[in-house]
């Protein structure tokens, strides 16, 4: 493929093939689309008006356990962007390695906090050895794909938001000089807060820096202008909207006053990648967390939902809301618009509600779920090979019987304890005394303990965050020695019973319903009665819920998951109702109770 006109600054502004830019550009990532919408979702982001879309790439989405990284199917993060080339779209890459974005442990695989010696986003050998065999993979790709060799891609950006983070730019060089060396020779840009720290610590010289705000263009353009004032204005991030943790309401921004931000900035002269375009979902495990703790084990844990709707001017369904036609208003005051119509809205399923018949509880199929591991001392999910999933430790009290408190330290992040098939008690995170007062029988007792993590912390200093039991469980003052371990990832659940189960095991349990549908479509699912839930459809994770939380309500299903006949929808419900269930389909999301999206 011929060579296209490279993006190049001049001064303050932008040079495309020798004529003035200005990009107008929004996020769209394809780890939260499914890859049968990839190309809808980029349709309505050029229908807005947008001449470039931006995409962080998840190491950890490719990379989830050590070996060779995934670029089919799903992964195939190539294919979404030549997607993007064929709807007349230029892609700005932001490969990381950490990426943040809401999303688990910011994009870093969790496989490398098996070694808790090793320094993440530093000069640390066996870090660096470990990105440079990610980039080894993934950079060549991206730079088959650059303007240079007749693709999209016009800029890729060196780490993200180095700034918040750390001050070594040792790293910083060492990224960049391996972005050039393996073949990257469009535009490198960094992105930080308009701050003087951080823009200090996370910018490098001769590389195009750029801010990251969601208000006060003119402070923040001024700001950035004074760190380097012969260069383009560019928001890299136009934080338009917000995302949401459990226990909070659902974030929503005022989209007149989302799109006179958007003016500012690109009256301004700026140039502008709004974030969130299509914000999508954190299906499965993937949803990161925040922790606004000093260190790790203070309390200040809150994991993100897993809708990443964002408040996005089109929605987590491809809906065009208000802020669409507003921002879409807006861009067509400084750029062109497509002529085309705008795209119709998906198909959406009927509501119907659906019994769910109980199969059987989760403790009575560890076995045929997970591999038993043996330690002495209960161990993360990390040191055992594994990257997502529930817990399940498993230890014989000997003895001798009588009441006595049971402490757990460190639990990552909620915790069921059952004491010979009884459960006993819930312990949390951040729960000030990790205690449960309990009896042991003659002759001993089984001690369970099931683990279900969270989200692994994607911002700030405390991404070393492992999952499970972190810490060793006590019986009065002595420890408790002699562990059988299952990770339980639930990536495959065929071994379940496919009839209905009469026990009465105590806590999680799978109930499955049968939904029929004449044709495929959008739909979006609750399940009330339960208090912590897990979904699938069709053997698909969509992420889980926490209604006696809230905010979420219905988790997001869409279309190319169902099929016209039977479809299943299972659902590990993790609280342990012991009253029926049932599924429900419905016609639209419920985010749950809003508040104003903070302003930063």
């Amino acid at each position: 493929m011929s060579a296209r006109p490279a993006l190049t600054v001049d001064g303050h502004r932008f040079l495309r093939g020798g004529r003035e830019h200005r990009v107008v550009s929004a996020a769209v990532h394809y780890f939260r689309i499914h890859p049968g919408l990839w190309r809808d979702r980029l349709q309505r982001l050029r229908a807005m008006g947008c001449n470039t879309v931006e995409l962080y790439i998840a190491w950890n989405f490719h990379q989830p356990v050590p070996g060779p990284p995934r670029f089919d199917g799903w992964h195939d993060v190539a294919a979404f962007i030549r997607e993007a080339d064929a709807l007349g779209l230029d892609v700005i890459a932001r490969p990381g390695p950490y990426i943040c974005a809401e999303w688990d442990m910011g994009g870093l695989p969790a496989w490398l906090l098996a070694d808790e010696s090793l320094r993440l986003r530093t000069s640390d050998p066996t870090y660096l050895a470990a990105v440079d065999e990610w980039f080894d993979q993934l950079i060549p790709m991206l730079a088959d794909l650059q303007a240079s060799r007749g693709g999209p891609i016009v800029a890729v950006q060196v780490e993200n938001e180095y700034g918040s983070y750390g001050n070594d730019h040792a790293y910083l060089q060492h990224l960049k000089e391996g972005l050039v060396t393996r073949g990257i020779d469009c535009l490198l840009f960094t992105s930080d807060g308009p701050e003087p720290r951080m823009l200090a610590g996370g910018t490098l010289s001769g590389v195009l820096a750029t801010a990251n705000f969601g208000s006060r263009p003119d402070e923040a353009f001024a700001a950035l202008a004074k760190f380097r004032p012969e260069a383009p204005l560019v928001c890299m991030e136009f934080w338009n909207g917000w995302f949401d943790h459990f226990g909070d309401p659902h974030h929503v921004r005022d989209a007149s006053d989302a799109a006179d931000v958007l003016d500012g900035i690109l009256a301004a002269g700026g140039s502008v990648n709004i974030y969130m375009g299509h914000g999508g979902t954190n299906f499965g495990w993937w949803a990161g967390a925040n922790h606004i703790g000093k260190t790790l084990t203070d309390p200040g844990y809150v994991p993100t939902v897993t809708s990443y709707d964002y408040d996005a001017p089109i929605g987590e369904a491809g809906e065009l809301t208000e802020k669409f036609h507003a921002f879409r208003e807006v861009i067509g005051r400084y750029a062109p618009l497509p002529a085309a119509e705008l795209p119709a809205p998906q198909r959406r399923v009927a509501p119907q509600t659906v019994a769910a018949t109980r199969v059987g509880a989760l403790r009575d199929h560890v076995g045929l779920l997970s591999v038993a591991t043996h330690r002495p001392a209960p161990e993360p999910m990390e040191r055992l090979g594994h990257h997502c999933g529930l817990v399940h430790y498993r230890h014989r009290i000997i003895g001798p019987a009588g009441p006595a408190t049971l402490t757990v330290d460190g639990i990552r992040d909620l915790a069921q304890v059952f004491l010979d098939g009884h459960l006993v008690g819930v312990l949390e995170r951040d729960a000030p005394a990790p205690t449960v007062e309990l009896t042991v029988p003659e002759g001993g007792a089984e001690l369970e303990i099931l683990v279900e993590p969270y989200g692994r912390v994607n911002y700030g200093p405390h991404l070393a965050d492992r999952k499970g039991l972190i810490g060793g469980v006590r019986l009065d003052h002595q420890h408790l020695f002699g562990w059988t371990i299952r990770v339980l990832p639930l990536d495959d659940l065929a071994a379940l019973p496919t009839a209905s189960a009469a026990d009465t095991t105590a806590g999680p349990a799978f109930h499955r319903a049968v939904v029929g549908m004449p044709e495929a479509g959008d739909a979006f699912v609750a399940v009330p009665g339960s208090d912590r839930t897990l979904v699938w459809v069709n053997g698909f994770l969509l992420g889980r819920l926490r209604t006696e939380k809230g905010p979420q309500v219905t988790l997001y299903a869409p279309a190319p998951l169902w099929r016209a006949g039977t479809n299943e929808v299972l659902v590990l419900d993790l609280a342990g109702t012991d009253k029926p269930l049932t599924v429900e389909l419905r016609a639209a999301p419920d985010l749950g109770p809003t508040a104003a999206a903070p302003r930063y």
